[in-house]
This record gives structure tokens, sequence and C-alpha cells, in this order.
């Protein structure tokens, strides 16, 4: 009788998802009579259906909108159709003999099952209703049953009094279908209302539909704006004339298999459910005008290697006869881009220089940029940057699903099976994460990293767009990913241990040969990777001997290098000094405070004089004639320079 109420209604108010839910639960009813395993979960599952088909009734009954749903009702409506068809296939598993629960493999019924009863704890949680309590009795059921077929037909009877013709004009004025048909469950996503940066791409797209029938992959890193690019073609005044009603767009992150992705879509096509659809989904297409059809969230359904489907990355699904030329791998915005899509949210009456900030913490990445936009508009950027410098990702971390959620739209990245299939990769990736500069593959072979086939490992990561190659073919990592990975994900100290130990040797050998010929190619090196060595030698300062030892020498030779080539300082220097003092190595000491001479500008000196006593007794331990050449050279510049003291820079 539940069924037959909804039916009612569904005949009557035409509300989406409705027949679907109708066509689904009398199948799951049929099936549930000759279940030969877990008996009680299906008659669990059942009661919890039965529920939640009330709660919505009801909310049907105490409409004040003459039973017209809220989006946000539809779209758990909508989810709870989808879980409705993971029950379905559930059940169906569960008969003796029958050959769909030979697609799963071992342990994939129960986790299809926990699926489905997280599915429906949101549903309740939504629904407000509270606890599964114990089946109630027939009676009951039954009692209760006919009280809400009753209070249907009050409803119906109540609303015929209006214009069929009103009411319909109403609730298409609210929504935009894929498909007249009362069994799909199919809605179209609004279309984008900032899209900024991504013209080029959509033109590329068009272009590939005049070419006849395409077959299009939207690759990139998640947070790149995939989903918004492909909601830009759905809305497309060219599109939709071209397929008028014919147009799907299926979210695929509820299918775990390939079944279960052929029965969605046959769900969102009207298509009444069965064991396996792919013929039947097949003949629709076959029998009806053109389709565009949009797979969206791909990435959460695996397959072996070989067969791979996946859309979060930079790599095509194998087995498909992708139209060419392929749309490039979205990358993140250009400034202006990212200007104007930060200025439509959160406007303009922000300082310039504090919204470049924002967007050089975003690295123009547009899910980074949207989030920290509304973070803006409400808390202005001042304090968004001093969130961030203490909370990182985590303050724009705080939705429920990818797209209102940064470290979740990352760490579905990670989870990707080439990843985990390659776990030397994401220890790449960790380390990669305190590298801003990136490493070239030189670096990379030349470090000697303890990890197998570390090329394979870049290929890797490039593959998932978890990383890319600059334009001077440097594998590098956003700073979004860069900062949730650094909190999350650490490299492990072996790892930093190695790279260290690499720079240090790039930078003893630059002081060695410092002023000869033979640091020519040392020089570009250490340039390209400065920030790097920042980075590594600050991890460094905070380890134990021998270490911390190598880390101040490297630090010393590191400020050389940037004074002679970059002209500028490095602020490491500032830290050693209150390190000196646990020090035993008088070498080391001299080294460093003949190093700070020359970084008056930055450290003033207080008494020179003692300074240069110092040093003297310190020579008395060891003897460097080098060390003392560059101390009276740096004393002499100093007098002169900043002193302007000719005669003591000559004595």
């Amino acid at each position: 009788m539940t069924t037959n109420s909804l039916q009612i209604i569904a005949d009557s108010m035409k509300t989406p998802f409705l027949g679907a839910i109708i066509n689904t639960t009398q199948a799951v009813l049929k099936n549930i009579q000759t279940v030969s395993k877990h008996k009680d979960d299906c008659v669990q599952l059942l009661e919890q259906i039965h529920k939640l088909l009330n709660a919505i009734m009801i909310l049907h009954i105490k409409s004040n909108a003459g039973g017209e749903m809220p989006i946000e009702v539809l779209d758990h409506v909508g989810k709870f159709t989808e879980i409705l068809h993971k029950i379905y296939t559930f059940v169906e598993a569960q008969q003796k003999g029958n050959r769909v629960k030979n697609f799963f493999r071992q342990g994939e019924v129960r986790t299809l099952l926990k699926d489905c009863q997280a599915g429906l704890q949101q549903s309740f949680e939504f629904f407000q209703i509270q606890g599964t309590r114990a089946l109630p009795d027939i009676a009951e059921m039954k009692k209760d049953a006919e009280k809400r077929h009753q209070e249907v037909l009050d409803m119906i009877e109540k609303l015929s009094e209006e214009s069929a013709s009103e009411r319909a004009s109403t609730i298409s004025g609210h929504h935009s279908w894929s498909s007249s048909s009362s069994n799909s469950i199919s809605m179209l996503p609004s279309e984008p209302k900032i899209f900024h940066g991504r013209e080029s791409e959509l033109l590329d797209i068009l272009h590939l539909f005049n070419t006849g029938i395409p077959r299009i992959a939207i690759l990139g890193a998640g947070g790149m704006g995939k989903t918004s690019l492909a909601r830009a073609v759905l809305h497309h005044p060219d599109i939709m004339a071209r397929y008028v009603q014919n147009r799907f767009f299926i979210a695929c992150n509820s299918a775990t298999t390939g079944i279960q992705l052929v029965n969605l879509i046959g769900s969102h096509l009207g298509l009444k459910p069965g064991k396996n659809l792919t013929q039947a989904v097949l003949q629709y297409f076959a029998n009806n005008p053109p389709s565009l059809l949009i797979l969206d969230e791909l990435e959460t359904l695996w397959e072996p290697a070989s067969s791979r489907i996946t859309m979060r990355g930079a790599e095509h699904p194998a087995k498909v006869q992708w139209t060419r030329p392929f749309l490039q791998v979205l990358q993140p915005l250009y400034q202006e881009a990212a200007r104007h899509t930060f200025v439509d949210i959160a406007d303009s009456g922000h300082s310039q220089e504090e919204v470049d900030q924002i967007l050089s913490l975003a690295d123009n990445m547009p899910l980074a940029i949207s989030l920290l936009a509304h973070l803006a508009d409400t808390e202005g950027c001042s304090n968004v940057l001093s969130r961030w410098d203490k909370e990182k990702t985590s303050v724009i971390s705080e939705g429920f699903d990818k797209r209102s959620n940064l470290d979740m739209s990352i760490s579905l990245s990670l989870s990707s099976p080439r990843i985990q299939s390659i776990p030397h990769s994401q220890e790449l990736l960790s380390l990669l994460a305190m590298l801003p500069d990136g490493l070239t593959d030189v670096d990379l072979i030349q470090s000697k990293l303890p990890l197998e086939n570390i090329l394979k490992c870049k290929t890797t990561l490039k593959s998932t767009a978890l990383a890319y190659s600059d334009e001077h073919k440097r594998l590098k990592v956003l700073m979004p990913i860069r900062e949730y990975l650094q909190q999350h994900q650490p490299p492990g100290d072996h790892l930093v241990q190695t790279l260290f130990k690499y720079f240090q040797e790039m930078l003893a050998f630059y002081g060695e040969y410092m002023g000869t010929q033979s640091i020519s190619s040392t020089v570009p090196q250490l340039k390209s990777n400065h920030t790097n060595i920042q980075n590594v030698l600050q991890w460094g300062l905070k380890q134990k001997q021998p270490t911390l030892l190598n880390s101040i020498y490297c630090v010393c030779y590191f400020s050389r290098f940037i004074r002679h080539h970059m002209q500028v300082h490095s602020p490491l220097i500032g830290q050693i000094q209150d390190l000196l003092p646990q020090l035993n190595d008088y070498q080391l000491k001299a080294y460093f405070l003949i190093e700070s001479i020359h970084l008056w500008q930055y450290y003033p000196i207080s008494d020179s004089e003692a300074l240069a006593s110092q040093i003297v007794e310190l020579f008395k331990d060891f003897d460097d004639p080098d060390l003392k050449c560059r101390f009276y050279l740096n004393m002499t510049d100093y007098y002169q320079t900043f002193k302007n003291d000719l005669g003591q820079a000559i004595n």
C-alpha cells in the first residue's frame, strides 16, 4: 500500500525520482522473498526503506507549497534513490544460484551492505528518523499504511482544484530535467555562475562536437575545475540546441563495479531495474535521438590497470577510442582569471596585495580560490592569511564533499589505485611537498633517493596530476597539495637525509672551487634549487649531531652562494647564533662568525673589535690559511664600506 500511495503522488505531482523509487522498491520486494543468504540484513533494509518511504509521503502531505519539494529535499530523495539501486543489487546477489554474486570479489558483498546501511543512515538523519526499532506488528503496519494512503488521497483531492498547467509550470521553473520520464532520476546541475580562465578549453570541446560524436576525457588534478567545465559544456547554447532534452549528467561516485555503473546509468534513463542493464542501456541510446552523457566523478570506479577508468589525473582511460586531438590536462588558472574568480566571489573591496597573497597560497587552483574567496568574503583577507599561517589547508576543509572541502579533494587523489600500487610514488610526493622549486630528472637520479624506479614514480605522479612538469621540466607539486602533505603525510627522515647529503655535497663543492670555472654548471643547479636547499637546511638545523654540525656548515656555504649570485641573504643565519654554545667545533664557529661579518647590513655588529678578537682566539685551535684570508678580507670590507674607516681597514 505504501508504494501505491507513492504512485498516486508520482502520477499527480510528477515529483522527480518517485517513479524510480517505486519501480526499484517493487523489484526489491519481489526478490527479497527468495533470498538464501543475509536474510536478517535484507529484512532490516526493507524495514528502513519502509520508514523512508513514509517520511517522503509525509513531506508531501505536510508541504506548504502544494506538494512541491525544496531542492535540498529533492537532493536527498535522489541520493536515497541511488541507495535503493544499491540495495536492489545487494538483495539480488543473495538469490540462490544467482550469477550476480559472481561479479563480486570476496568481501565486496559485505562492503556493498555497509554502503547501503551508511546511505540509509544519512537519509535517516536528514528526514529526522531516529534509530531502527524491531519490525513492527503487521496489523500496526497495515493500519499505518491505510492512514497514510487516505492522507495522500485527501492531499490529491485538495490539489485537484488547482490548475494542472499552473502546477506543472511552477515545477518546471525550479529544475532543468534531462528526461520527461517520471521514472528517471536524472536532474541536471546548474550552469556555473562564475567561470573564468577555461574559455579556451570550452572552445576546444565545442570544436570536437563538430567532428561527429565525440568521446572526450576532461583530465586534471582534484580541485582543478573539471566538473565546472563539464557543466559549462552541458548548458552551452549550441549543446542545448543539439541535444534538447537528451542531456544526462551522472555522478558516478556511488558505483563500485562496472555493473553498478551501468545500472546507475539505467536509473537515470528511467529504465526498469534489473540484474545487468548493459543491453537495455545500449538499446535505449540506439532507439532514441543522439544524447549527451556526462559521467562525473568516474575516478571512484576502478578496474584492472589494463582497462582502468579514471578522470582524476592526466591519464586517459584505456580501451576507449577517444576523439583526437586530446583535450589538454587542466592546469591552474592564469593570474588574471584567478583574480576575476576571487573578485566575483569576495567583491573588489580588498587590498590587491592581500588578494595576490591568497592566490599564491591557492596556486591558482580553482577549488582553493573559490573556498578562500568565500572565506575572505566573510572574514576579510587579513584574517584568512592569518588563519592560513596557523591552520594551512584545514581553513578551507570544513565542507562535507570534495567540492567544499579541499583536504577531501586532495585525499581522493591520494587514494588513487595507481598511487597505492606504487608506494614509493607517494613517498616521492611527500618529499616534493617540501621542495617548492621541484626537482629535475638529474636531481632525481643523482640524489640517489632510496626509491625503487624513481622515474616510474615520477610518471605515476604526473599521470594522476598530483605533480606536473613546469616549463623547465622540473617536477613540482601545487601549493595547496604541498601544504596538505606537509601537515598529513610529511616525508620520512631517511628521504630528507638523502637529499640533504646531495645538497651538502653540491654546496661543499661550490665552497671548495668558488671563483673558478669548475663551478660553472653547479651555480645554475644551486640557483634552481635555492628554496629547496633552504627548506632542507631548515630541517637539518632541527636534527641531532652529526647532521646539525653539517647543517651549520651548509648554511654558511649557502649564505656565501646566495650573497654572490642572488644578492640576498639567508634567514637561516639568524638561527645559528643560538646553536653555537652547544658546539665544540672551533673551526665551524670561526667559519660562521666570519660569514656573519659579510651580513652586517642584516645583522648589525655591536662591537667589531671584540668580534675580531674572538675569531683570532679561535684560530689558535686550528690551522686554515684560506679561512684566515677570508677573515681579513671581510674585516677590511666592513671597515671600508660600513665604517668608512680606511685606516682601520688597512690595519
